[in-house]
């Protein structure tokens, strides 16, 4: 048995509702669905939902450990929801919301426009701090990369963006290349 298919998902505050392949989970932040690969059965007992597989093929153990770290994904996402935080550092470097678009200034010629997806929310604290929040956390986590993306962390002065609490190891620049040569 797969260690993380066979515990129990525990539904809590969250309304579950499964249809066949269909697993549909409603909470205060939002809704959300999957579509279960035909080898992985769910069931809901005594309040959690169960996944189950019929046989220990290696696609059926993947599919099968997978299945249920959707579902907890999802049951955490409509009652607590996911935030991502993104820092700004660099002079000059700011972002700022435009109606459903986000606009950073980074360095380059022309400031960067992202669109905002419709499931995720963007806040800005000042204008180098960036929180994403939502529901789904695999939309959370892929937009927060690609603000992130714009203009990654640089190892020599450290600017660029970068999530909150992320290390950027800082280079010595080529003045100090050589003076270990000598």
């Amino acid at each position: 048995m797969s260690r993380i298919g066979k515990k129990p998902v525990p539904v809590g505050k969250a309304k579950v509702t499964v249809k066949d392949r269909h697993i549909a989970v409603e909470g205060p932040k939002g809704k959300l669905a999957l579509d279960v690969h035909p080898l992985i059965t769910v069931k809901q007992e005594d309040g959690n939902l169960v996944v189950t597989r019929p046989n220990d093929e290696k696609q059926s153990k993947a599919l099968h450990g997978l299945t249920r770290a959707l579902l907890a994904n999802m049951i955490e996402g409509v009652t607590n929801g996911y935030k991502k935080s993104l820092e700004i550092q660099g002079v000059g470097y700011k972002a700022e919301q435009r109606g459903k678009n986000l606009v950073l200034s980074v360095g380059y010629a022309n400031p960067v426009t992202l669109a905002v997806p419709g499931d995720v929310a963007v806040q800005l604290e000042g204008a180098n701090k960036i929180h994403v929040s939502g529901a789904d956390k695999q939309a959370v986590g892929e937009f927060a990369a690609q603000i992130r993306k714009v203009r990654k962390p640089e190892p020599y002065k450290g600017k660029g963006i970068r999530y909150e609490g992320e290390v950027v190891k800082i280079k010595p620049g080529k003045a100090f290349a050589g003076a270990g040569a000598k």
